[in-house]
């Protein structure tokens, strides 16, 4: 059966619509589509020129306040212990009896090692020896005097005679004390063979073993005693004009959770060579579980001072002059300081700071390096969390726009 025609031209002509409608609605989703691609890039680049606000939290800021301080001066440095000793080889010879070790305690007098004393005992018996031969020749130069002498008063000598048994006598008895001087001698050399700890406290360092051969002034034990301590701390000249014996002081050693209280011991009157510092002298009481050599530092107190500080920690010290960032306007600004004395304050190391006035806004520590010239807001809650930028400035992880 075959299709008339007018149905087939009808036919055609619906096809014919069907594809120009379905391309004017390709046509109209894609100018659809690059509208809202040019909407997403117009509002994008808008959203570019807005600047980000960083919200920060109460505890990220703090304000310039007249306070009133404990004017310190800052000092670090190593412990050490006030007695130490070295325990030398006195006589050469080979080395026995040694039995201390690092962290032995010893006691003032107590026998550690000793040295081979055969020789130094043949010296002890030869000098006593000489020693009792030049006290025979004392006894017959005596009786041959007390002979002369009755010689004499009988008239069977001369005068001349007794003077020379007088002589021989005063020789005999300069021969024997020189003997005696070095018997003396001998028996200290046998002394100096026994090696005794010239202190009370513990053995630091062990340099030598028995058996082997030392000779005079060889190193054998270091000891050190730890009741008493004191740290010695290089200041600058301009801060040891204030600084006086007995002065106060706090330390924080490392390993003990409080401080401690010091005190200043002693002031060296000169300055060091190289570095043209001053060595002061903390005396520290000694506490379970202090060791020579522990890092400590902490402060020595002045005086008083009322001024106009900031908490040390927010100033910032990665420029060649240091500077705080201070908010002004909802803008941070970077504002070097100039030089200005330290404080504490309820145990917060202080810096006083000169031409800003009170309230100042201040960013502390915690709240990190922004970009000069960045809006900020205060805020209760730590929104919106900053990441690190390359540069070590602070970028925002998302923008708040601020009507």
């Amino acid at each position: 059966m075959s299709i008339p025609r007018k149905s087939a031209s009808w036919f055609k002509w619906l096809l014919l619509g069907a594809l120009v409608l379905a391309l004017a609605f390709g046509l109209y989703r894609a100018i659809q589509k690059k509208q809202s691609q040019q909407a997403t890039a117009i509002a994008a680049a808008q959203a570019l020129q807005v600047a980000p606000v960083y919200e920060l939290s109460a505890n990220d800021v703090t304000e310039v306040a007249s306070l009133k301080l404990t004017q310190t001066i800052m000092v670090s440095g190593s412990l050490q212990a006030i007695q130490t000793a070295t325990v030398k080889a006195r006589a050469a010879g080979e080395l026995r009896d040694l039995t201390k070790r690092e962290g032995d305690p010893v006691i003032a007098g107590e026998v550690l090692a000793r040295i081979d004393s055969t020789e130094a005992e043949a010296r002890v018996r030869q000098a006593a020896r000489q020693a009792d031969a030049a006290q025979t020749q004392v006894d017959i130069a005596r009786r041959a005097l007390d002979n002369n002498q009755a010689l004499v008063r009988q008239g069977f000598i001369s005068a001349t005679a007794l003077e020379t048994s007088n002589a021989n006598l005063r020789s005999a008895e300069a021969t024997h004390q020189a003997a005696m001087a070095a018997l003396d001698i001998a028996r200290k050399g046998l002394s100096d063979t026994t090696l005794r700890s010239p202190l009370t406290g513990q053995v630091s360092a062990r340099l030598a073993q028995n058996g082997e051969r030392v000779g005079i002034d060889a190193r054998i034990l270091d000891v050190v005693d730890l009741s008493s301590f004191e740290l010695a701390a290089a200041i600058a000249p301009a801060d040891a004009v204030a600084v006086r014996v007995g002065q106060p002081a706090t330390v924080q050693v490392e390993g003990l959770s409080e401080p401690l209280q010091a005190t200043v011991l002693r002031i060296n009157p000169s300055v060091q060579a190289g570095s043209r510092s001053v060595l002061v002298y903390l005396r520290v009481p000694a506490q379970p579980g202090m060791r020579q050599g522990l890092f400590a530092q902490g402060s020595i107190s002045t005086g008083q001072l009322h001024a106009l500080a900031v908490p040390l920690s927010a100033v910032r010290n990665d420029r060649p002059l240091p500077y705080v960032q201070v908010v002004q306007e909802g803008i941070v600004r970077h504002v070097t300081l100039q030089p200005g004395a330290l404080g504490a304050m309820n145990g917060e190391p202080m810096r006083v700071v000169e031409g800003l006035p009170a309230g100042t806004v201040v960013l502390r520590a915690q709240a990190g390096l922004i970009r000069e010239g960045t809006a900020v807001r205060a805020g209760t809650a730590e929104t919106g969390a900053a990441t690190a930028a390359p540069d070590g400035s602070i970028a925002p992880a998302a923008p708040t726009n601020v009507n």
